[in-house]
């Protein structure tokens, strides 16, 4: 059995790294299919075993655009923090980090900025064994990461790690990419994101990529049930459901779109709305 101490947590700030640690541990469960290792897996990521690569090989057997897929909701989060970045945030929030890739989000915040500040949040201890790899912050910013779930937004506002790192009297960009499909409740979702969006001050953004079944709906109804059969319910929404997530905020050129059409200064994507089979949006809070 593969464990990790669930309450490892690290911080960078000027290039040192501290941390706390406790003897409870978690069972990796590597006999069993995740998604975090599947997406790792359709990025080309190596943080992923047999279990894993056979659900994934399953999902692309009736989804055969799944790595496309993936690397387009990739590519969205760098779009959208280097966008953000352009108009000046330099605090950010991602909720639902997965497992580290590089360019992560940091890196490319603090490309533009080295002062950005930035936590990652996830439930997932996979995430919690390489969480160190997120940890290389620029020398003037600050890098945290924090173990929780995004189902509790109260706590994740209140922790030691996102109240030491941003100020949350300043605008905050909050990343929520590809995770609300992952919670199938439709009161939860809305819960969770109206809590954040409450809370975050004005001129906060909120970013969005989320799956649907409006683009390829045969292939993404079987992909659904290939991570259901692996343990992981997924609720795709239409673009009428996701666009809700963003009432009362302004949503930023191009406003809601295929992820892979989300694209303010770059030129049009090649790829088919079916390949990706997702919108994305960003928006600000007055």
């Amino acid at each position: 059995m593969t464990t990790v101490s669930t309450a490892w947590r690290g911080w960078t700030d000027g290039g040192a790294v501290g941390r706390t640690e406790e003897s409870d541990e978690v069972d990796l469960q590597l006999h069993r299919a995740h998604s975090a290792r599947m997406y790792d897996y359709f990025l080309g990521g190596t943080t992923n075993f047999a279990a894993d690569r056979e659900a994934a090989g399953q999902a692309m057997a009736v989804f055969p655009w799944a790595r496309t897929a993936a690397r387009e909701y990739r590519a969205f989060m760098h779009r959208s923090v280097r966008a953000l970045a352009g108009l000046g945030l330099d605090q950010f929030l991602d909720i639902g980090t997965g497992i580290p890739t590089s360019p992560n989000l940091h890196e490319l915040a603090q490309q533009a900025n080295p002062r950005a500040r930035v936590v990652y949040t996830d439930n997932d201890p996979v995430v919690l064994a390489h969480a160190q790899a997120l940890l290389r912050s620029a020398a003037a910013g600050r890098t945290a990461y924090l173990q929780a779930d995004a189902t509790d937004p109260e706590r994740i506002l209140a922790s030691e790690e996102v109240r030491s790192t941003l100020d949350l009297g300043r605008p905050v960009a909050l990343s929520l990419n590809a995770l609300l499909h992952f919670v199938p409740g439709e009161e939860q979702a809305r819960a969770i994101v109206e809590h954040f969006k409450e809370v975050l001050p004005s001129g906060s953004t909120l970013a969005i990529s989320h799956g649907t079944t409006e683009f390829a709906p045969a292939e993404t109804e079987r992909v659904i049930q290939v991570y259901a059969a692996a343990g992981t319910p997924v609720r795709m929404r239409g673009r009428a459901e996701i666009a809700r997530f963003f009432d009362g905020w302004q949503l930023l050129d191009p406003g809601l779109v295929a992820v892979q059409r989300w694209r303010p200064d770059t030129p049009p994507s090649s790829v088919s709305d079916a390949e990706v089979s997702g919108f994305a949006a960003v928006a600000r809070k007055p």
